[in-house]
């Protein structure tokens, strides 16, 4: 084994091959075949521009109920890498990562792989090895050419679909359609989640044979004050409804796509199962409420318009007492100015903190040159994260609430910092 650290492991794997990104099957596709990797279970591949994350913890939290294993695969990770691979509520321990990436580094020869398709490739043997009842993967990026289509999925979801990654996509709906379909099987379901799919993606559905079940034809939701209710379709072709359902921790749109996806898994799945799923169901740094000292600080990662905007019907829809500010790191390579045109109007102040460590990220003196040609006068600029936090905490009161986004980097150094002033302020009232 080269290394028997995580840690190790992944610097070296970052320095394996001389593009981050570089989509394509064929590496990946080789070294799969050394590996054996073959899954038996049901596979759940997911792709979307945004609620790929939130529609994996839903299948997960609704199948784990019910009593399955259910082996999930996402990226970005927030704290540490683990949290990329769990089976049901845990996250594989550090000897299987290792074992994993040692089989994988033998198993590739002189074959290059991506940080990416080293760890999807760990994944599959780790869930193939453990014999898990269903995979769940997410999409890294696109789909046609994504590291996960390696797999063949039984079930394909498209939660939904916006402009993001351009230059890896395109810039426009049509384009970007056109590769998340690429995980679309001849005769399997494929559920989209869009409202307004894009045409190449019923296009391609249609060209290779796929089952397109789509949202508002197929399935739809209602939403109301005393819960939601959905109805859809059977795996038969009957129509089935279920009333009064709970709200989620997470959007009712990703919940309608996956109660749609759970009809089709060739596995029994109860109502219950679906009712209990949906109220224990969470996501890590998606519209994450916590309380702080009577301030509630809401974590998400919404970089892009269209998760910016999901994030602002959110907070409009959960009005507090007092005011509420935000917190804002991002990358350079985003619509900077559409998602503060999209959000400017729920804070009184916005908080512009550096992300030192990051070279994709954007100057705080960049975006603070983007909010002042919006009008916006109301920010404060920091030197590092940590005094940007402790500096928007500084300035509200219990009633107040502190949003922080932009960016999964932006979460997860707010998690941080976080925990660090909950134990500071812990262990100043144990001393005193």
């Amino acid at each position: 084994m080269r290394y028997t650290q995580v840690d190790d492991w992944l610097r070296w794997m970052e320095t394996q091959h001389p593009r981050n990104i570089d989509l394509g099957l064929e590496r990946i596709a080789l070294v799969a075949k050394q590996l054996d990797i073959a899954l038996e279970m049901p596979v759940i591949t997911v792709a979307g521009t945004n609620g790929k994350g939130s529609c994996v913890a839903l299948l997960s939290a609704i199948l784990g109920v019910q009593g399955y294993r259910v082996g999930a695969y996402t990226s970005p990770h927030l704290n540490q890498y683990h949290e990329r691979i769990a089976i049901g509520d845990s996250y594989v321990d550090d000897a299987s990562l290792c074992h994993a990436f040692a089989a994988v580094d033998q198993a590739r020869g002189e074959t290059s792989l991506t940080y990416f398709e080293f760890g999807t490739l760990a994944a599959l043997l780790i869930f193939q090895q453990q014999a898990v009842d269903v995979a769940v993967l997410e999409v890294g990026l696109g789909g046609r050419l994504d590291a996960v289509n390696i797999i063949d999925a039984d079930i394909a979801i498209v939660s939904s679909i916006a402009i993001d990654h351009e230059a890896w996509l395109g810039n426009d709906r049509e384009v970007i359609g056109r590769e998340k379909a690429g995980i679309f099987r001849a005769n399997r379901p494929a559920i989209i989640g869009d409202l307004n799919p894009p045409t190449s993606l019923l296009a391609y559905a249609s060209q290779v044979g796929a089952l397109p079940v789509s949202r508002d034809k197929d399935f739809r939701l209602i939403d109301a004050e005393q819960g939601w209710a959905w109805q859809g379709l059977a795996a038969n072709g009957e129509v089935l409804s279920y009333q009064n359902l709970p709200y989620p921790a997470v959007l009712i749109d990703n919940a309608a796509t996956v109660l749609q996806a759970v009809q089709y898994i060739d596995l029994p799945v109860s109502e219950w199962a679906i009712r209990q799923g949906l109220s224990a169901v969470s996501v890590a740094g998606r519209c994450q409420h916590i309380q702080l000292e009577g301030i509630e600080v809401v974590l998400d990662v919404a970089h892009n318009p269209a998760s910016v905007q999901a994030l602002r019907d959110h907070l409009d829809a959960r009005p507090v007492a007092g005011r509420t500010e935000c917190l804002f790191a991002v990358m350079a390579d985003k619509d900077i100015a559409e998602i503060i045109r999209i959000i400017q109007p729920c804070f009184a102040h916005w908080s512009l903190a550096p992300l030192l460590e990051n070279e994709r990220a954007a100057q705080p003196e960049q975006l603070q040159t983007v909010l002042l040609e919006q009008g916006i006068r109301q920010v404060t600029l920091a030197s590092s994260f940590s005094e940007s936090v402790n500096n928007a905490l500084s300035r509200l009161s219990t009633g107040d609430r502190l949003v922080i986004f932009g960016s999964f980097f932006t979460v997860a150094a707010a998690m941080t910092e976080i925990a660090d002033i909950s134990q500071a302020r812990i262990k100043t009232v144990g001393e005193s």
